[in-house]
């Protein structure tokens, strides 16, 4: 016989939060978002944590190189979607490594004895304009001088002339040695108004680059994500098919987490890669699993190795698996259960493995909610691809401007790997939708509103962290009548100028 749950699956729009006593202490500027993103023994900290609870879903329309560097200028994390060629995604991963550090290792470089064509083409390919020579033109050579825009002029010199005859030559640049630290290096950059220094060693071989644009961005986004080597930190996708060709080229590339992309994590081919990721690479990368809806689904995970655990099946806006194949759960309950499993094996195993509530939300309170039921984290697929920052088209529908939005699940992203059984290379039925989301400019503005909300949530319910949210929080059922009296009623509204 079948077995039944007896409670009934909810959704996140079921609950409200009772307020907490509002200490003196409870203000927004007091709250901190910092949460663990994998797991870690009792009384030690989790080795890599996000400065905002949010990742971004591993989606062709979502997840890409621009969205990965805006979110973890925020102190968020992006996971490359694995929909696409390990080259492409290394490539993407590759992007965002480079795109910010203290100390960048360069990828533009030239002898010189090629020619200012050369340059421009070297220029279009990277997108650099700081392009170093070198002796042998590879990256940590003896450095012979630099090329930037200031060195030519494309409408007067011949593109056949070679770089030695304008390039800025080693004896006129502005250098630091190999063991400066940021801070010094930035004093140089600013004593001597510089755009740019490189950091050569002992024996004139370069070694780095310092940019100026650096310092002021980190100013301007001080919750940055960054590793050990001031770069950003960025997650990628990975699919149980290829994983033993495309884990290596990734954690190659530098990527910091990885994440099995399933609709049911609940899986032996998921154990097994996620055992060839701890094996073979051990602590180098973490990885996480899912998605699962239950205890069992979550110890299953746990057992084979997970860093962190995916929770929700059919509760993202473009996600049609629960109208497909009758599969799923509410995400409110799923949260729940799996939060208790995650809770009950801490105490019992001193180790605590972080959770990820993904799908469901609609509203921004509903990622407190999520986070309230004992979510560390949430990742998001509709609300970042309304920003400038995503992959999708931005488009015009009747008087509004609109983005591309698709899942995973549906037929062009022809991502069948995400849904297979092992019998075939194809997408037999569609998991997800084609659709479109309102467009809403950048991602640091939109952001910087809901994390405001967020904090100010927070506050009412006495919490000023993560953590104190869920020991402290109070939760409360709602009936349907009761949702409609929580919005506007029983008025002739003059705009609609909240978000929805």
């Amino acid at each position: 016989m079948a077995y039944y749950f007896e409670d009934a699956s909810r959704t996140l729009s079921e609950y409200l939060l009772i307020p907490n006593l509002t200490r003196r202490d409870c203000i927004p500027s007091n709250v901190s978002l910092t949460t663990p993103i994998v797991k870690f023994e009792r009384g030690k900290e989790s080795s890599l944590k996000l400065r905002i609870p949010f990742v971004s879903a591993i989606m062709q329309s979502v997840s890409d190189d621009n969205l990965a560097i805006a979110l973890a200028k925020c102190g968020g994390l992006s996971f490359i979607f694995s929909s696409q060629s390990i080259n492409e995604q290394v490539e993407m991963i590759k992007k965002v490594k480079k795109f910010k550090a203290g100390f960048v290792v360069s990828d533009a470089n030239l002898t010189p004895e090629h020619t200012l064509q050369d340059v421009i083409a070297l220029k279009k390919k990277t997108g650099h304009s700081t392009i170093a020579i070198t002796e042998d033109g590879s990256p940590q050579n003896k450095l012979i001088g630099l090329v930037t825009t200031r060195d030519y002029r494309i409408s007067r010199d011949n593109l056949d002339k070679k770089i030695v005859e304008f390039m800025t030559p080693f004896s006129e640049l502005i250098m630091g040695k190999e063991g400066i630290s940021l801070s010094e290096a930035n004093d140089l950059i600013w004593q001597h108004k510089l755009n740019c220094l490189p950091i050569i060693d002992d024996n004139q071989n370069l070694c780095y680059f310092v940019f100026r644009k650096d310092y002021e961005e980190h100013k301007n986004n001080p919750l940055e994500l960054l590793d050990a080597d001031k770069r950003y930190i960025v997650g990628a996708g990975i699919n149980t098919k290829d994983y033993k060709e495309r884990v290596p080229e990734l954690v190659k590339a530098g990527a910091d987490i990885l994440c099995v992309d399933s609709s049911d994590g609940y899986s032996e081919w998921q154990k097994e890669t996620i055992e060839f990721v701890k094996k073979e690479f051990n602590d180098r990368v973490k990885v996480g699993g899912g998605n699962v809806v239950d205890k069992e689904g979550f110890l299953y995970l746990v057992e084979a190795g997970a860093d962190f655990v995916k929770v929700g099946i059919g509760g993202g806006s473009i996600c049609v698996t629960r109208e497909q194949k009758g599969i799923g759960r509410g995400q409110a309950t799923a949260v729940i259960e799996v939060a208790k499993a995650r809770d009950d094996y801490y105490q019992k195993t001193g180790k605590y493995v972080p959770i990820c509530s993904d799908g469901g939300i609609v509203h921004d309170y509903h990622t407190v909610l999520a986070m309230a039921m004992g979510a560390d984290f949430i990742m998001m697929g509709r609300y970042f691809a309304r920003f400038d920052e995503s992959p999708g088209k931005k488009i015009k529908l009747g008087n509004n401007y609109v983005k591309e939005y698709w899942g995973e699940g549906s037929n062009r992203a022809r991502n069948w790997q995400r849904y297979d059984f092992g019998e075939g290379s194809k997408l037999s039925f569609e998991e997800g939708v084609d659709s479109y989301v309102p467009y809403a400019g950048r991602l640091k503005d939109n952001l910087d509103l809901t994390l405001s909300k967020i904090k100010s949530t927070m506050c009412s319910c006495g919490a000023i962290s993560i953590e104190e949210l869920q020991k402290t929080a109070r939760l409360t059922l709602v009936s349907s009548t009761s949702i409609v009296e929580g919005g506007a009623h029983d008025v002739i509204l003059k705009e609609n100028n909240y978000l929805v």
